[in-house]
């Protein structure tokens, strides 16, 4: 829409915020190891923070173990420390150029940690949706600051920008239970 704010281009970002919260939960495992685990974790490389898959291999040789395969000897000692800061309570064992995750068992402790990082990922998701709500809402200021759109259509166009942001994190709510249901089930 040239006169205001382009709804369909908001919904868009709004979804590809709710998209990357469903990859991040859909990493939290809570049967069987999954390489996908490691997906949210970045690497200080080469003067730049990469993801992990980007200087590594990452296989699953046990139900219950990881295996990363570092490309770069010298990036061992970082892919450790990030690995280990990262939350999500895994401790690397260094072998050469390789690191073996054992994947602990989902005792109470684990689960709850479990779910304490699905709520970091969803407040994560909540915030991209805000910024783009506080994108579309400064551009209708604009344009009705700048006579393109008048008050009346300000108003309603923020009000479907409000609407289509509370769905958004409606839908994200709704994400996140399922999930926590789904890792405190024993």
């Amino acid at each position: 829409m040239s006169d205001g704010v382009d709804l369909k281009e908001l919904k868009r970002r709004m979804d590809g915020a709710i998209s990357a919260f469903k990859s991040d939960i859909a990493s939290l495992r809570t049967g069987r190891a999954s390489a996908n685990i490691l997906d949210p974790i970045t690497v200080e490389a080469y003067g730049s923070r990469v993801p992990l898959n980007q200087v590594s291999n990452i296989s699953v040789p046990e139900a219950r173990m990881l295996s990363v395969s570092i490309w770069d000897k010298s990036m061992v000692s970082a892919v450790e420390r990030a690995i280990r800061e990262s939350h999500l309570g895994l401790n690397p064992i260094v072998d050469g150029q390789n690191l073996r995750i054992p994947l602990p068992e989902l005792n109470e402790e684990r689960r709850k940690s479990l779910v304490k990082v699905a709520h970091e990922y969803s407040e994560k998701a909540k915030v991209a949706i805000r910024h783009v709500r506080r994108d579309g809402m400064d551009t209708l200021k604009k344009s009705e600051k700048d006579g393109v759109i008048g008050q009346d259509d300000s108003r309603s166009l923020s009000e479907k920008v409000q609407k289509m942001t509370d769905e958004s994190i409606a839908d994200i709510d709704r994400l996140l239970a399922d999930k926590e249901k789904e890792i405190m089930q024993v």
